[in-house]
């Protein structure tokens, strides 16, 4: 694994590393009502709370814990949410990804691309075969990214996560090495 994290361009987005830029970012998607059950983005949008979280994703890389990147735009670097490629499983060749964006940026296919750039470029790293990802049945918007993106939807795991204090359903998705066009 890298020591440091890449930086992944196709214009008009790029996957870059988060920094001290972004808190504004992250106070915002803390007061979102879904972001923060399901990722690690805290549920305050205090200042120490947003740093600490930019901290976090910045040492997952160091840690093992698999590659976050900030989702932003490649001339202006504003940065609209984040994709990140999750390595727990790499021992059995998988990888899991998951993705948000700040509301004022949905609907103009930010996830999309991100999760089509961070697919392509996480299917070429050595030992991954196969992307995962978990989508509440609920979540239109976000399953649809999912197979706009390529990924094929494999079918529901009952009780899979808990997310706030209920578990809950989770469609599997899954892109293959093979699968890529």
């Amino acid at each position: 694994m890298p020591e440091v994290l890449p930086r992944l361009e196709d214009a008009p987005l790029v996957l870059r590393e988060f920094h001290a830029g972004d808190v504004p970012l992250i106070q915002d998607v803390a007061t979102d009502p879904f972001i923060p059950l399901v990722t690690s983005v805290p549920a305050t949008p205090e200042l120490r709370a947003a740093q600490d979280f930019i901290s976090r994703q910045r040492a997952r890389l160091r840690d093992g814990e698999g590659y976050s990147f900030a989702i932003a735009d490649s001339t202006t670097d504003e940065a609209f949410g984040q994709v990140g490629l999750w390595l727990s499983n790499l021992g059995q060749g998988r990888a899991s990804v998951g993705y948000w964006v700040a509301a004022r940026h949905r609907g103009h296919g930010v996830a999309t691309h991100a999760l089509r750039m961070i697919s392509a470029w996480g299917l070429d790293l050595p030992g991954v075969h196969r992307l995962e990802l978990y989508v509440e049945p609920w979540n239109d918007a976000s399953w649809q990214v999912a197979e706009q993106a390529g990924f094929e939807r494999e079918g529901l795991l009952r009780s899979w996560q808990t997310v706030g204090a209920e578990r809950r359903d989770m469609y599997m998705y899954s892109r293959l090495r093979r699968d890529r066009s």
